[in-house]
């Protein structure tokens, strides 16, 4: 069974960089399209991105267009989210999940979350 593990978050201040990771174990990594997600309290979890399984397509919202860059290292399990420019509306919670092969928006289609990590960004 796939069990995904996020990290990298933290406080940034406006205008600086973080990259996320997403590390999985437990079943075949290549099999799976991973999605970046984000939420705030009281908000809808918001899709930020995806890439594919084999890494040939990715999908990014258009809030982070031009600064976020997804990427994948299936040789090592893991799924990164370097995030330049970050802007205060940026603070959300990230968490990573997975599907089956190709991305979808729809948060119902991934079957398989992380925990989430923490991403602060403010002066």
């Amino acid at each position: 069974q796939l069990q995904l593990v996020e990290s990298g978050g933290g406080l940034v201040q406006p205008g600086g960089s973080l990259r996320l990771s997403c590390a999985a174990s437990g079943s075949t990594f290549g099999y799976y399209a991973i999605g970046w997600f984000r939420q705030a309290p009281g908000k809808e979890r918001e899709r930020v991105s995806c890439i594919s399984n084999g890494g040939l397509s990715t999908e990014y919202a258009d809030s982070v267009k031009g600064r976020f860059t997804i990427s994948r290292d299936n040789a090592k399990n893991t799924v990164y989210l370097q995030m330049n420019s970050l802007r205060p509306e940026d603070t959300d919670v990230y968490f990573c999940a997975a599907r089956h092969f190709a991305c979808s928006r729809y948060k119902e289609y991934y079957g398989t979350w992380g925990q989430g990590t923490r991403v602060t960004v403010s002066s």
